[in-house]
């Protein structure tokens, strides 16, 4: 049976499907990241990895305090979409570089778990974008011809 939320009432981002998405994206790349560390791989695995948990925790703390409501000169859902692409990016090659040369266990190991980062990005990328062009409720509403007032 599914429960029906009052209209002032918002889900927690913590139990959204969004906000699930962004703690799997989050915890496989400090995964990627730790398996790069303790491989002593080149340092800009180990940077872009950090940068990226970095700006993950970023949107995860907005999210959670729901600062994005407060500062609305901002559109968020745009600028995940943006970090959600770059990240997908900058993942897919770093984990490709460090797949090519044949290294340490924990280098292919945080390759790996790069490339599902890359594919935890592409979703939730598609989730927001979802959400941006299915959300009834906001600025860009689209009312239905039928539905206009005649007078």
């Amino acid at each position: 049976m599914e429960t029906v939320q009052p209209k002032g009432k918002h889900r927690p981002f913590c139990c959204s499907v969004k906000g699930h998405v962004k703690m799997l994206r989050l915890v496989l790349t400090v995964t990627s990241m730790t398996c790069f560390i303790l491989a002593q791989a080149p340092e800009p695995y180990i940077v872009i990895t950090g940068f990226e948990v970095t700006i993950i925790l970023f949107f995860i703390i907005l999210y959670i305090f729901r600062l994005d409501r407060l500062m609305k000169w901002l559109f968020w859902p745009l600028l995940d979409i943006i970090n959600s692409m770059v990240t997908t990016l900058f993942m897919i090659i770093v984990s490709v570089l460090a797949l090519i040369p044949e290294t340490t266990t924990l280098t292919i190991l945080g390759g790996v778990f790069g490339l599902v980062t890359a594919v935890c990005c592409i979703a939730d990328g598609a989730l927001l974008y979802r959400k941006l062009l299915f959300n009834p409720s906001g600025p860009y509403q689209k009312k239905p011809v039928h539905d206009k007032e005649l007078f």
